[in-house]
């Protein structure tokens, strides 16, 4: 990275709220460098331009969400199931685990069949 301080340059701004830049708050957006030259006399300013806040579209939501399993939404509209880490332990028994899953695919199947 380099960095560079540029003294004494009028900056334009074009914001989407502020009416001013507050100080210590970051924007996102586009700086950009202008230099006028006529006649042996520099006219040098930046504009800058906020960018849209575009709101991020969450992807897969969760339609269920269990100690087991969980239900997403994938992209084109079709139900994903989901298992969760497998955690092993001395009392682990494969029969409770197997049952609590088949439990939980129920309780998801019946909040998808409900939406």
């Amino acid at each position: 990275m380099k960095t560079n301080i540029e003294l004494c340059v009028d900056v334009k701004t074009n914001l989407k709220n502020d009416l001013r830049m507050k100080a210590g708050k970051g924007y996102q957006g586009v700086l950009t460098r202008h230099v006028v030259c006529e006649d042996f006399k520099y006219n040098e300013y930046m504009t800058f331009v906020e960018t849209a806040n575009q709101k991020r579209v969450k992807r897969n939501p969760k339609l269920f969400n269990g100690r087991y399993i969980s239900l997403t939404m994938s992209d084109n509209g079709s139900p994903r199931l989901n298992f969760k880490k497998l955690r092993m332990g001395p009392r682990f028994s494969p029969e409770r685990y197997a049952l609590a899953v088949y439990n939980e695919l129920l309780w998801a199947l019946e909040c998808l069949v409900e939406k």
